[in-house]
């Protein structure tokens, strides 16, 4: 095809030729590939020689990958503690900029700018989150003359601000929800502008995003306690502490519109993306597209969210976030002016590498793509794993080296986006997002099959993390049939999360493993380097009584054994169980009944003691002979800590505020004190009322999981 462009314009408009063959192969790829990447990579399309990525963990490893297929070298930044981060080895040039806390590194834009002198790096791509959003950093790069890979100040100013962009997407003509479009100066001034709105108002910080600087508010008092929080949390995360009030669209969809944008006028939507599995306004679940919006609705958001580009003159990559209602009416919520964390699964449904579009757009090439190229191919779903403890308030942080990792790079189709290895600390300075787990598939059905699968099979030791809630979302009948909303999460598990609900069939499957397992490993002890360890032994034995505690229930399992595989008896039903029985695996593949369930023996004592994660959720367990569980009857048993008087921790994080000193009288309910833990405010409150016996922390402290802050007497 490039002879024939190259004949047809000369030999002088051979790079046209080029150029325009690129766009016709890239166009082709679009509409045919269902591949999770398809972009063509142009080695003769010059762009920067070195860029660097003002980032860390996932979004800085994603930059560098793309930047390494387009023949740019990178360079990283990152603060002490991150020294040894995988964007650190990864980046040909990496510099540190400063201790832990965000504000004296990632946010350090003096630290920062004085590395891109040293290094003489031509542009920097922001990643999301820290100075992405930034109009101040954008503005000192281009005054040194480095290119910002993304819009220009502008359009920063113009759409972070959420109060300025609110009025610009009234002007385009886009749909907006009813609310105050000033800042709001105090809490009685909240007040009083939440009444006129009517309740429930949502409270959120004028700049930013993520989720944070943002509180539901039903009433007057939750209203003031919103906006003290709201405030706190906007400083802190973007050094910005202006907030807005709007009405809170009960029950509604989180639905976005991806837009791509040049220098020359061109704009592009790139679909939606469905975000409505949120808790805390943070996403956990995205997929693309959704399984809500018809053909005239996608489009009509479509043409909106390009026109809000337009009137701002927009140019990169950028989403425009709406809230849907039951009827499909669709509602302005924000743009933001960067990549989104969830652009994984848009890539994959259209072929296009959305960081090399960014980089190419930044050094002022126009889009090679008109709107009728652009496809649904398939179907994308994205799991955010995080170290959380879904348990609590669907998922608060948790710390740990990762002792043990491994991704399911071998299950079919599917795509991993992460910033950490083996042996990385999960610490309380960052988020705590292990990875983007992405899994495509020709339909729906298809890429949650294949989802369901890679949780199974993604390996995480050393930290709490929240698989067991993301595979639960994931084939929950409501998921399926695609009945979902941002309150997805509170109405499905109103009493909080408690993981997989076994059936029947499913507890007896889980007991039959745990004994098989329990008779493998009894039966490997008894050998060594493969032959018996006494080699007079007796005849093999080949069948075993054994007891298993399971929750609150003991129930007898017969085990008996015929060559790697073991008829177990529970519940006075056969089950047959097969497996390799290679225990040194962190993955275990095993068959019940024909029934193929992959699960991970996660500990194990000499007292029985085991935690096996069967279908995602980890269950405790304690396997003994007939005769052991007879003899445990008389063991004593410890007893369980009176919580009521005390107050621990429920997670790691730094102590903002302590509200009470000792001899202070509380009631149940009271603000104890206030603990941030990844830039989230959390209030800690009495169990009781009573009097303050002794305080164990004060403002500034870090405290871990479990520490204890207050007694009551």
């Amino acid at each position: 095809m490039a002879a024939v462009l190259v004949l047809r314009y000369g030999a002088r408009g051979g790079r046209r030729a080029l150029r325009e063959c690129e766009t016709l192969c890239s166009r082709r790829c679009l509409k045919t590939s269902h591949k999770l990447y398809s972009a063509v990579y142009d080695p003769n399309e010059k762009t920067f020689e070195k860029l660097l990525i003002a980032n860390r963990g996932e979004i800085a490893c994603r930059v560098i990958k793309t930047c390494k297929k387009m023949g740019i070298k990178t360079v990283a930044i990152h603060s002490d503690v991150d020294a040894n981060a995988v964007h650190v080895k990864m980046a040909d040039e990496a510099v540190c900029v400063g201790p832990a806390p965000t504000s004296k590194s990632y946010l350090n834009m003096d630290a920062i700018m004085e590395v891109i002198k040293k290094t003489r790096a031509q542009a920097v791509h922001p990643g999301y989150g820290f100075l992405s959003e930034n109009k101040e950093f954008a503005r000192r790069l281009a005054a040194e003359g480095v290119t910002f890979i993304g819009p220009d100040t502008h359009a920063i100013q113009a759409m972070g601000d959420k109060i300025e962009s609110k009025l610009l997407a009234k002007n385009a003509k886009v749909n907006t929800i009813p609310g105050f479009d000033g800042v709001v100066k105090d809490a009685d001034e909240a007040v009083r502008i939440a009444r006129e709105i009517g309740y429930p108002v949502m409270i959120k910080a004028s700049a930013g995003g993520g989720g944070k600087g943002m509180r539901i508010a039903w009433d007057d008092e939750e209203t003031r306690e919103g906006f003290r929080f709201s405030s706190q949390e906007a400083a802190s995360s973007f050094g910005d502490d202006r907030l807005l009030i709007e009405k809170f669209i009960d029950n509604p969809r989180h639905i976005e519109i991806q837009v791509l944008a040049d220098k020359h006028g061109n704009a592009l939507w790139l679909n939606e993306r469905e975000c409505s599995i949120q808790r805390r306004n943070q996403k956990v679940v995205e997929e693309a597209p959704s399984t809500f919006l018809d053909s005239e609705t996608r489009r009509a958001m479509g043409e909106q969210a390009v026109a809000l580009a337009k009137a701002v003159k927009y140019s990169s990559a950028g989403t425009v976030e709406f809230l849907v209602d039951s009827s499909k009416n669709f509602y302005f919520l924000e743009m933001n002016t960067r990549l989104q964390v969830e652009h994984p699964v848009t890539e994959c449904i259209t072929g296009l590498d959305l960081v090399q579009e960014m980089i190419r757009v930044a050094k002022g090439y126009p889009l090679r793509h008109k709107q009728a190229d652009i496809p649904i191919n398939g179907w994308a779903v994205e799991c955010r794993v995080y170290a959380e403890d879904p348990y609590k308030s669907f998922g608060l942080p948790s710390i740990g080296k990762l002792s043990q990792y491994q991704e399911p790079l071998h299950v079919p189709s599917v795509r991993v986006d992460s910033g950490i290895e083996q042996g990385s600390d999960i610490s309380i300075y960052y988020d705590p997002m292990i990875s983007k787990l992405i899994t495509y598939g020709s339909n729906r059905a298809e890429a949650l099959r294949r989802m369901e699968e890679a949780l199974d099979n993604y390996v995480i030791r050393g930290v709490t993390h929240n698989i067991s809630l993301l595979r639960e979302v994931i084939i929950h009948p409501r998921f399926v049939q695609g009945d979902i909303s941002t309150k997805f999460l509170p109405e499905v598990y109103p009493d909080g999360f408690k993981g997989h609900q076994l059936t029947d069939h499913e507890r007896r499957e889980l007991l039959a493993t745990a004994a098989s397992l329990y008779v493998a490993e009894q039966l490997r002890s008894q050998r060594f380097l493969g032959t018996p360890r006494i080699p007079i032994a007796k005849s093999k034995r080949s069948s075993w009584e054994l007891s298993v505690h399971l929750g609150d229930g003991i129930y007898p399992v017969a085990v008996s054994k015929d060559g790697s595989s073991f008829s177990v008896e529970v519940d006075g039903m056969k089950l047959n169980v097969t497996s390799e029985w290679n225990l040194a695996l962190p993955l275990l593949s095993v068959t019940i009944d024909g029934t193929q369930r992959t699960v991970q023996r996660l500990s194990r004592d000499a007292s029985g003691k085991t935690s096996i994660q069967f279908l995602g959720t980890v269950y405790k367990l304690q396997v003994l002979t007939k005769a052991a569980a007879e003899l445990s009857k008389y063991m004593p048993e410890k007893a369980a800590e009176d919580t009521s008087s005390i107050l621990r921790s429920p997670m790691p994080g730094a102590v903002v505020a302590v509200s009470v000193k000792p001899g202070d009288m509380v009631s149940e309910g009271q603000e104890i004190c206030v603990i941030e833990a990844m830039k989230m405010q959390n209030s800690m409150i009495a169990a009781k009322t009573g009097k303050v016996k002794a305080v164990h922390c004060k403002a500034g402290d870090t405290v871990g999981e479990g520490d204890l802050l207050v007694e009551l007497e």
